[in-house]
């Protein structure tokens, strides 16, 4: 266990409770996790984050996600929360909560707002899924899931789900919008990744739904993509943390972050049984250098909270389950060669 020691002497009282309770197991009297406790809060992560809140509960974009919409800087903030431990108790998640409440349409979505990345007036979408997925993972990683107006937002998205289990990347005209080969499922023809992606992640943190129908097809069809892009590895947790910054719409989820997609299959239930699955934590494992660290070359600072997130995802896949794969294993090519007419 050569990891343990390097990441209990992180700075980060957050990532140090995190460790002693997910990876070690430490009961919430233990001292050292009461300790750590009080202390979470005075973490720059934290309290740089919560300095930036706005009086009305939001996070504006120009601190967080420059070109973006209040509302999803807010969520971003909210998942940020989340991901270092803050709950719906806390007082700041729930006035960033109450602003993505306050500002959610009738049917459950939220708005699509004009001209972000161009999507409207542009293009003509009318329908994003990420509209509401993006929003609804903020609120659902920092427990706010059951929120009957979130369950609202869960049924809107369900009701935009393919018929093959994926989401699209949107609606335009009246027909479903074209799918760039970077973001292509590799057995949906209309199934965009990075809407799929971010309509998983909302399930995924569900207690209920993490685990149903939907949530297990959406993931089978993401194990379809069998590439091994080692130096996206970490990268959604460098995001969340804000050392990566944060960019795109339809694109926000492009790269393929083996280590989102591990930490999908632990919250969804996909077993070891799978040989995707296995393969893909094997792939990881053969990632992971001497000490025990994974490092994430782009931003070295947060290879200890790269490697606490990997180690967290491997101890949380089981053995054998009642999970079961209905996609034939494909070789992937993005933009696969057309035959010549000639």
């Amino acid at each position: 266990m050569t990891w343990a020691p390097l990441l209990l002497a992180d700075p980060s009282p957050a990532l140090r409770l995190l460790v002693l309770q997910e990876l070690l197991g430490r009961p919430a009297d233990d001292p050292e996790v009461v300790e750590l406790t009080g202390l979470r809060e005075q973490d720059p992560l934290i309290a740089d984050l919560l300095a930036l809140q706005q009086e009305d509960g939001s996070w504006q974009p120009a601190a967080l996600w420059p070109q973006a919409q209040p509302a999803h800087s807010t969520a971003l903030a909210l998942a940020r929360l989340g991901y270092l431990g803050l709950g719906s108790d806390h007082p700041a998640v729930q006035r960033g909560a109450a602003y993505l409440f306050a500002v959610q349409q009738d049917d459950g979505s939220w708005p699509l707002q004009p001209l972000v990345d161009g999507i409207t007036g542009k293009e003509g979408y009318t329908m994003v899924p990420l509209q509401t997925a993006l929003p609804l993972r903020g609120l659902a990683t920092c427990g706010q899931a059951t929120d009957p107006r979130a369950e609202r937002a869960y049924d809107w998205l369900l009701s935009q789900r393919l018929d093959d289990g994926a989401w699209p990347t949107g609606i335009v005209g009246g027909n479903y919008g074209r799918v760039a080969g970077y973001r292509r499922l590799a057995h949906s023809r209309w199934g965009c990744r990075s809407n799929t992606t971010g309509a998983l992640l909302c399930l995924a943190h569900h207690p209920r739904r993490r685990s149903g129908p939907e949530a297990r097809r959406a993931l089978d069809l993401l194990l379809g993509r069998e590439t091994r892009e080692s130096y996206a590895l970490g990268f959604e947790v460098a995001r969340l943390l804000g050392a990566e910054p944060a960019r795109g719409f339809l694109t926000h989820y492009a790269r393929f972050d083996l280590a989102l997609l591990l930490d999908l299959c632990a919250r969804v239930g996909a077993a070891l049984h799978d040989d995707r699955v296995a393969d893909l934590a094997a792939h990881i494992r053969g990632l992971q250098g001497s000490y025990g660290l994974w490092e994430y070359v782009p931003r070295p600072q947060v290879s200890r909270w790269v490697t606490f997130d990997l180690l967290h995802s491997l101890s949380q896949l089981d053995e054998n389950g009642d999970w079961l794969s209905l996609e034939p294993r494909t070789p992937f090519q993005p933009y696969p060669k057309r035959p010549r007419r000639h």
